[in-house]
C-alpha cells in the first residue's frame, strides 16, 4: 500500500494515500459533478482530473457553485 500524504483540502490537512485526482476526490467524497477543482490555485479541467498528480503540500481547493445572486 502508498504511503500517505498530507495534502490541503479546502483550507484542512487531510491524508491521502493515491496520488491520482480523481481517486482523492472519490475517496474524499466528491463523486460526480457539479464542482471545480483548484490545484495551488490553478484550476484543473474535469477531463484532466484522472492523469493530474497531487503531491505533498498540495492546496486542493473543491467549489461548488452555489444558487442565488
Amino acid at each position: 500500500m502508498p504511503p500517505e500524504i498530507e495534502i490541503t483540502l479546502n483550507g484542512e490537512p487531510t491524508q491521502v494515500r493515491d496520488d491520482a485526482l480523481s481517486e482523492v476526490l472519490q475517496t474524499c467524497g466528491y463523486a460526480g459533478v457539479g464542482f471545480a477543482v483548484a490545484i495551488n490555485g490553478e484550476f484543473v479541467p474535469r477531463s484532466a482530473y484522472a492523469q493530474t498528480k497531487v503531491s505533498a503540500g498540495d492546496l486542493v481547493d473543491v467549489v461548488a457553485p452555489v444558487a442565488g445572486g
